[in-house]
């Protein structure tokens, strides 16, 4: 038990300052600063490859170790999200940037999904069916747990797919 908070701890400080550099370099952006982080700007393939391979490992630690049934939208999420691995991992063997093309449809789509799971799970949309209407999976607005007043699984894989497409982005002003 005490591994699967520690891991379960690390996740969500993984967002939570994933979420501070989502802001920062944003606000940087607007401001027309951008930030230029060297290091990540040459690696960006290798984090591609560390976000979605995190994400996806995330996910599956979430449904098979913690045992949380994933809702209808968290399987949206997952089919957005699991190819990204794989396509990162080639693209780094390779090194070939082209992937970001790719991961930015998946990107895109997947950020929808999430923050409408997120404004689902926040009451702030409700959706026509509930999510149990399809069977044998959990309710959408379902809270396995709510780390920092605001870290919750689909905002986890909000996060995951925000950083995507920054990655996306320096990628691309870097060429």
């Amino acid at each position: 038990m005490v591994l699967t908070d520690l891991i379960q701890n690390l996740f969500e400080l993984l967002t939570l300052f994933s979420g501070i550099f989502i802001i920062i370099y944003l606000a940087s952006v607007l401001m027309k600063k951008e930030i230029k982080i060297k290091f990540i700007n040459e690696n960006t393939l290798f984090f591609g490859l560390l976000i979605s391979l995190t994400a996806t490992l995330g996910s599956l630690f979430y449904s098979e170790i913690m045992q949380f049934n994933p809702c209808k939208l968290c399987w949206f999420q997952r089919i957005f999200m699991y190819p990204q691995t794989i396509l990162f991992a080639i693209a780094l063997w390779k090194k070939d940037n082209k992937i970001f093309s790719y991961s930015l449809v998946l990107s895109i789509v997947g950020f929808l999904i999430a923050l409408f799971h997120y404004a689902v799970q926040l009451n702030v949309i409700t959706p026509n069916l509930p999510c149990t209407a399809v069977g044998m999976t959990a309710s959408c607005s379902e809270f396995f747990f709510k780390s920092f007043g605001y870290i919750t699984i689909p905002m986890m894989a909000l996060t995951a797919f925000v950083l995507l497409l920054i990655l996306g982005w320096m990628n691309r002003k870097k060429s």
